[in-house]
């Protein structure tokens, strides 16, 4: 399973060499600009590492860390335009695991990004079992917050249609018959001439598909029932 990397660098030249030097080592990247930007994905995505810059405008990469800590256990490597010795204390004592002055060799980076990513999952394992996030395409649920997002955007839905999604994206491309889907979801038996999964079906489709009628999330499997 290929690693997600967050980089977080106000200097655009720095981040597009970066990222081209990881995904270059078969790691996925996403790319910001500002720590506050970088918190706010922190809140419905999983990264497996972070690359964070000190001095950023807004908020400097310190505060940044020391939020992120609050939370999340993931390496988290600094990068600093300072060298001196002060500065790299402070990185690290705001909770970060690593540190790379400027300028840096990139491969020295990757070096120690894969050290990082070697070390946190032999020793954090859970980390390949995460089942609270779950990504679709442009889809994104967050089953610990009931969160739904399509396209960085968030959708808001009842507490049913997140049951009846959550099942569907759990058992992605299996078909799950509308029996199923509303015994396991409302807990009551099925009665064939109840429509109210299909009703269901149909608003979820109006909030997250681009187009309803022409639906590429859940798809219908005619006599069968729903997928994903």
């Amino acid at each position: 399973m290929e690693s997600k990397i967050l980089i977080v660098d106000d200097d655009k030249d720095i981040r597009n060499l970066i990222s081209v030097y990881l995904e270059n080592e078969g790691m996925r990247t996403q790319k910001v600009e500002d720590a506050i930007e970088a918190l706010k994905l922190l809140e419905k995505r999983e990264y497996d590492l972070i690359i964070l810059d000190i001095m950023m405008p807004n908020m400097d990469g310190i505060e940044a860390c020391m939020k992120i800590r609050q939370e999340r256990n993931m390496p988290i490597i600094m990068l600093s335009a300072k060298s001196e010795d002060i500065d790299k204390i402070q990185g690290l004592a705001s909770g970060a695991d690593d540190y790379l002055s400027k300028p840096f060799n990139p491969l020295e980076l990757i070096a120690r990004v894969k050290s990082q990513l070697r070390r946190y999952k032999k020793y954090n394992t859970e980390i390949n079992n995460t089942k609270n996030v779950i990504e679709i395409g442009d889809l994104t649920i967050n089953t610990d917050t009931r969160q739904v997002w399509v396209r960085e955007k968030e959708v808001r839905l009842t507490p049913k249609e997140f049951d009846i999604l959550e099942l569907l994206s759990r058992n992605k491309g299996i078909v799950l018959s509308v029996e199923k889907i509303y015994e396991t979801v409302w807990k009551e038996d099925f009665f064939k001439s109840d429509n109210t999964v299909m009703v269901h079906i149909t608003k979820i489709r109006d909030k997250i598909e681009e187009d309803s009628k022409h639906p590429i999330y859940i798809k219908t499997v005619w006599g069968t029932g729903y997928k994903i």
